[in-house]
């Protein structure tokens, strides 16, 4: 900043924004960029097109006032010649052949500057006619102009929150959360599923046969008893239990973090 102050001081300050905006359209990526840097590069265009605009302005009120000089002298002029024509023809029929000759001179020279005068006047008006013109047509532009960069800061401020919301998310790194999410589901899911077939696998079937074997059995042998109380008051017949089975040896137990 204190560099471009300088800058316009040394050079003046359309020739400094000349230049800043060169200068930036030269490095070509601050521009690109669409950030702060355009928006400014922008408003200094702008700025340059409204004093163009204000010059021009200027320029066609110079054009005008000197068109209207020249009218006003072609003008007079025209008015200067009927008054020496009517005063050669007073004179004329006074009798007074002096004074009409004097008239007519004046009305003579008169009339060799009116055409040239006439032709002034009209290139004037042509030029007029055609500088305001322009004037109006770089007055429409430059409020085009004018709508468009309010469009371009609109535009810039939105980019801005957009950038803001994707470092936003970037910073809270949702994805790499949800990945790690899913990683430790599936290690437990699959902890689970080892631990139940280590569950199933540990568990002896030949063991797990002999007591429902014996369960059936103890079954059968108090359901026989209820029927003979029910029968007879006789004491019941002792009941022998089955003989004991020999123990079988435990499945080693593997390690669970497979």
């Amino acid at each position: 900043m204190a560099l471009k102050k300088a800058l316009y001081w040394l050079m003046g300050e359309k020739a400094g924004r000349v230049v800043v905006g060169s200068w930036n359209w030269l490095w070509g990526l601050p521009v690109e960029e669409g950030g702060q840097v355009a928006v400014n590069v922008a408003e200094e265009s702008l700025r340059s097109m409204q004093e163009s605009v204000q010059k021009l302005t200027q320029a066609v009120a110079t054009q005008v006032a000197a068109y209207q000089r020249a009218r006003q002298k072609y003008e007079a002029k025209v008015k200067e010649l009927q008054t020496y024509d009517q005063q050669a023809r007073l004179a004329q029929q006074n009798g007074n052949t002096e004074a009409a000759r004097l008239a007519l001179t004046k009305v003579i020279q008169i009339e060799q500057v009116l055409p040239q005068l006439e032709q002034q006047v009209k290139q004037g008006e042509t030029f007029v006619t055609a500088s305001r013109e322009r004037l109006d047509r770089e007055r429409l532009k430059l409020e085009a102009y004018k709508a468009d960069l309010q469009n371009i800061k609109d535009l810039a401020e939105i980019n801005e929150a957009l950038g803001a919301v994707a470092r936003t998310n970037s910073s809270l790194d949702m994805d790499s959360a949800r990945s790690q999410f899913e990683q430790a589901k599936n290690a437990v899911a699959r902890r689970n599923l080892r631990e139940q077939a280590f569950a199933e696998l540990s568990e002896n079937p030949a063991e797990k046969l002999s007591a429902d074997l014996d369960r059936m059995v103890l079954d059968d042998e108090v359901e026989r008893r209820l029927q003979s109380l029910a029968g007879s008051p006789e004491p019941p017949v002792a009941f022998d239990p089955p003989p004991a089975r020999p123990a079988l040896e435990p499945v080693e137990r593997r390690d669970s973090s497979l």
